[in-house]
């Protein structure tokens, strides 16, 4: 990078960061970050060469500077709330996916997430399984699979969320979460 007044660094650390090359990617937007601090693409590249170097509470602050300047700024919303929710923390999930809601109402994803988490891990009155997932007794890893099998997503989604909240270090539960909600995004979607 010869010109210091170029805003060139942002792409070019974002193609650093999509062949893997992380480091590079957080040191250029670092470098580039102190000329330009309000430069928002930047920001956002560095919060996910963060997440893609391992480190997502650094993501979340680069996260919330942009938030602090631009609290409408959907995407830095959307990729908070997939940290917090990765990280087990539901309520933080909950509120940035609401804001992505209130922001773009055709985020179809979103939306979905957030029926998952305001269903706070309880089924619909209409599940065929509702009254044997009304206490714990087959919550269990198995059943959310055979749910998922059986083609039962939406069981399986609360299966997994009761999970992963009543256990937040069982990455498996998590795992399986991330699934559940994929495969129910992608019914919705129609794929």
């Amino acid at each position: 990078m010869r010109d210091p007044t170029s805003l060139a660094f942002a792409p070019l650390a974002d193609a650093y960061r999509k062949v893997g090359r992380t480091r590079e990617a957080i040191n250029l937007c670092r470098e580039g970050l102190t000329r330009f601090q309000h430069y928002t693409t930047a920001r956002l590249i560095l919060a996910k060469a963060h997440l893609d170097d391992g480190n997502p509470e650094a993501a979340l602050a680069e996260l919330g500077v942009i938030l602090m300047t631009s609290p409408r700024d959907v995407q830095a919303h959307r990729m908070a709330a997939e940290i917090h929710r990765k990280a087990g923390r539901w309520e933080e999930a909950r509120q940035h996916l609401e804001r992505v809601v209130k922001l773009d109402a055709t985020d179809r994803e979103a939306r979905l997430l957030l029926e998952g988490l305001a269903a706070d891990g309880r089924t619909e009155a209409g599940s065929p399984l509702s009254r044997v997932l009304a206490d714990d007794t087959f919550v269990t890893a198995s059943m959310g699979t055979l749910c998922l099998q059986q083609g039962l997503i939406d069981d399986a989604t609360l299966i997994f969320l009761r999970l992963s909240r009543k256990h937040p270090g069982d990455m498996q539960a998590r795992a399986r979460l991330d699934e559940a909600l994929r495969a129910k995004t992608q019914r919705r979607k129609g794929t």
